[in-house]
C-alpha cells in the first residue's frame, strides 16, 4: 500500500505542472514584443507565440523607387521579432518542460 502515497504524490505533482505550463502559456500569449530593422524606421510588433500584430513604417523610408528595399527592411523586422518571442518562450517554458522529454512549444 506504501506505493499508492507514491502515486499521490505524482498526481499531484502532474497537476502542478499542468497549471503551471498552463499559467506560462497564458503568460506567452499575453506578451507583446518588438524589433526594428533599418535603425529603426520599421518597428514588427508579435504575440509571445510569434504572430504579426503590428507594423510601423517611417515616412523617410517609404521610396517608390525602392520598394525592395522597405520589403527587406519589413521581413528583417517580423523575423526578429518572431526570434525574440521564441526565445522568450521557450526560456518561460524550458524549465518546465526539461527532463520530461516534451517538445518545447513555438
Amino acid at each position: 500500500m506504501k506505493n499508492l502515497g507514491g502515486m499521490g504524490n505524482i498526481m499531484k505533482q502532474a497537476r502542478r505542472l499542468q497549471e503551471d505550463l498552463a499559467k506560462a502559456q497564458a503568460e506567452i500569449a499575453d506578451m507583446k514584443v518588438e524589433a526594428s530593422a533599418g535603425g529603426g524606421m520599421v518597428t514588427a510588433t508579435v504575440t509571445g507565440q510569434g504572430e504579426l500584430i503590428g507594423l510601423t513604417i517611417e515616412k523617410e523610408v517609404v521610396d517608390p523607387e525602392d520598394i525592395d528595399m522597405l520589403t527587406d527592411l519589413v521581413i528583417a523586422a517580423v523575423q526578429e521579432a518572431q526570434q525574440k518571442a521564441q526565445a522568450l518562450s521557450q526560456e518561460k517554458l524550458g524549465p518546465l518542460t526539461q527532463g520530461m522529454g516534451l517538445p518545447m512549444m513555438p
